[in-house]
């Protein structure tokens, strides 16, 4: 009788567990499925248009952190040392601005940023000031400033006048509704790449790279219509055939073509466009270290060579590659194919020096 009276109790219990367990169950599922909807609705905004969302969320979810950490970080450190009475939050007194006498004797000195500018600024003419001292402050040509403010010649401004300056050499121009950027490049009479390669351009679409109307577009190196340049430009030029030997230097030209993009901060190589896609040469003998389509994608197919000397090249875009890593290859072997892939707007190659790593100027190599 006793036996049975435990067989019903267990079997009630395992009857209540099972019941308990079916009915958390279903509250963590519906949970889940609400943090899974929720989750799928914001990654959806985030990730329409390619990410035009994903900046505003990220940086509205730092200054979040940054607020909170303002607001409680005193608190915080005045739990942390316990023996500390002060107020955290009151200002100290004592001698904290340094008067002109102090700042002398210690040297102190007020830090300009050296990080490139990606913004136009407005810059007030002062006393003395020409277009070419103004071109030369701020790292850009006559031209440069002349077209962005539609003045009638170099020597039309005076004192006190506000002019806009760009922060590169170029042009800005506002998207209108149908243009793309191989549309702009040649009203500018410039390669697409080169606004492509611009760091601080942005596409509606990474892929196609797409514009949205009324985007200002910061057009490196390009050339107002109909207008006369008062400097020559540097690139564009005409390069030698293939595997011709150039200049001081011990490498050869990779490829055949025009160069359509020359070595800048922000594009650490020259381009070499030619529609041919011709085969792409060793521009000294080494050893090949890397083939592929590695991080970062942006090289698409690339193969690097190091030659031994404390130099290596990289030739990125390729649409073929005839090597793989470990191979030896000698001066004016042929290792790939001239191509258009990873982040490219056309068919072209480029082309990197590195010397100890850092790289340099290829023109001053193979010139």
């Amino acid at each position: 009788m006793k036996s049975d009276s435990f067989k019903v109790f267990f079997q009630d219990l395992k009857d209540f567990l099972i019941c308990v367990g079916h009915w958390f169950g279903r509250k963590i599922l519906k949970t889940f499925w609400r943090f899974e909807k929720g989750k799928s609705f914001l990654a959806t905004i985030l990730y329409r248009q390619r990410g035009r969302w994903a900046r505003p969320f990220i940086h509205s979810g730092m200054a979040l952190l940054i607020m909170g950490g303002i607001t409680l970080g005193p608190t915080l450190m005045a739990e942390n040392f316990p023996g500390s009475s002060a107020d955290l939050w009151q200002e100290n007194s004592a001698a904290s601005v340094l008067s002109a006498a102090t700042a002398a004797e210690t040297g102190t000195t007020t830090l300009i940023s050296d990080k490139p500018r990606a913004e136009i600024v407005n810059y007030q003419v002062q006393p003395g000031d020409t277009a070419s001292t103004i071109a030369e402050k701020f790292g850009i040509s006559t031209d440069a400033i002349r077209w962005e403010n539609n003045l009638a010649s170099i020597e039309a401004i005076k004192p006190g006048q506000t002019l806009r300056i760009l922060p590169v050499t170029g042009i800005a121009h506002k998207v209108s509704h149908g243009e793309t950027i191989y549309s702009i490049a040649k009203k500018y009479d410039i390669g697409p790449q080169g606004i492509v390669d611009w760091p601080y351009n942005v596409f509606t679409n990474d892929e196609t790279f797409a514009l949205a109307v009324g985007q200002t577009l910061i057009i490196p190196d390009g050339v107002m219509p109909k207008a006369q340049p008062t400097q020559p430009r540097e690139y564009l030029a005409q390069v030698p055939q293939a595997g011709i030997v150039a200049g001081t230097g011990q490498f050869v030209w990779p490829a055949g073509g025009n160069i359509s993009q020359g070595f800048r901060w922000y594009h650490k190589g020259i381009d070499i466009s030619n529609r041919g896609a011709p085969g792409i040469m060793a521009a000294d003998g080494g050893t090949v270290v890397i083939t592929g389509w590695p991080s970062p994608w942006a090289y698409g197919n690339r193969v690097l060579i190091d030659h031994g000397n404390g130099f290596a090249t990289l030739y990125a875009h390729l649409s073929q590659i005839y090597v793989s890593a470990g191979q030896r290859v000698s001066q004016g072997a042929v290792i790939g194919q001239m191509g258009s892939t990873g982040r490219s707007t056309g068919t072209h190659l480029h082309f990197e020096i590195r010397k100890a790593g850092v790289a340099v100027n290829p023109l001053s190599y193979l010139r």
